[in-house]
């Protein structure tokens, strides 16, 4: 059975559909996730894509049958595991288009993860988030790299030592998420983030996002000849030499032709 609802688009919005284990990881969810990702397509047929949860939370981590299932693996067995899990997080963030969070509920274990390989997160104001594994003796290895990129060391110290719960206003707070609103408002919050995707060049989306991870942490020194090389290629392309042009003769660049979320 699919553990995915995917509704195909310009946005193209993607439901994690296991309401009855209120959205749990497993391994089915883990492959389609992957096979999702890898997939989505840098043509600019694809604008962005929407993460959501089916029922009342977004995801709550790991499911308990798969976690159980654990308990009995090997050393080998379990390295072959969390490649899995591993490679799904490492698809999702190399998404060449924008990805947003569309959190409400619960964001728990690899839940919160999701949301720190999201690109734009909003969050219900009543949704709960915690990188909570240390409280069943395990680690937030798979997602950590996200995490602290996501939220600085600090921030990742406290909260995943600690496996304490925290507010969606906290979580905005420290950069994990970036709007809050009422859970009315969560798709007319989600549809202010499309709108603005709409009006950027989609290969100016899938470079600059590339670009970002690429130059994160490193000096600017080091990264001079690769951001002179983006930043020339980029200008010479079809779609940098559109909207120079479209920019200095004042009239909207071909690709801002609004298009309208899946299933709409």
């Amino acid at each position: 059975m699919a553990t995915l609802s995917i509704a195909h688009g310009p946005v193209t919005i993607v439901t994690l559909d296991r309401p009855d284990v209120r959205n749990a990881f497993n391994e089915d969810m883990i492959a389609e996730l992957t096979a999702f990702a890898g997939a989505v397509p840098a043509d600019g047929s694809v604008r962005a894509v929407v993460l959501r949860g089916a029922g009342p939370v977004f995801s709550a981590g790991a499911d308990v049958q798969w976690m159980s299932r654990m308990v009995g693996f090997s050393r080998e067995e379990n390295l072959a595991d969390a490649r899995g899990a591993a490679s799904m997080f490492l698809a999702l963030d190399r998404i060449p288009v924008p990805v947003v969070g569309r959190v409400h509920g619960a964001a728990l274990g690899g839940g919160s993860g999701l949301a720190a390989v999201c690109d734009v997160v909003v969050a219900a104001d009543d949704a709960w988030f915690g990188f909570t594994e240390v409280a069943l003796g395990i680690l937030p290895a798979m997602i950590s790299p996200y995490v602290v990129r996501k939220i600085g060391l600090s921030a990742a110290r406290e909260l995943c030592l600690s496996g304490a719960r925290f507010t969606a206003a906290r979580a905005r707070e420290i950069g994990l998420v970036h709007t809050v609103v009422p859970a009315a408002d969560l798709d007319r919050a989600v549809d202010e983030h499309l709108a603005l995707f709409h009006k950027a060049a989609p290969s100016a989306i899938a470079r600059t996002k590339r670009l970002l991870t690429d130059v994160h942490g490193r000096r600017p020194a080091d990264v001079l000849t690769l951001t002179v090389d983006q930043i020339a290629n980029q200008r010479v392309s079809p779609e940098g030499q559109e909207g120079l042009r479209a920019f200095l003769e004042k009239r909207p660049a071909a690709w801002t032709t609004k298009a309208k979320p899946a299933g709409s």
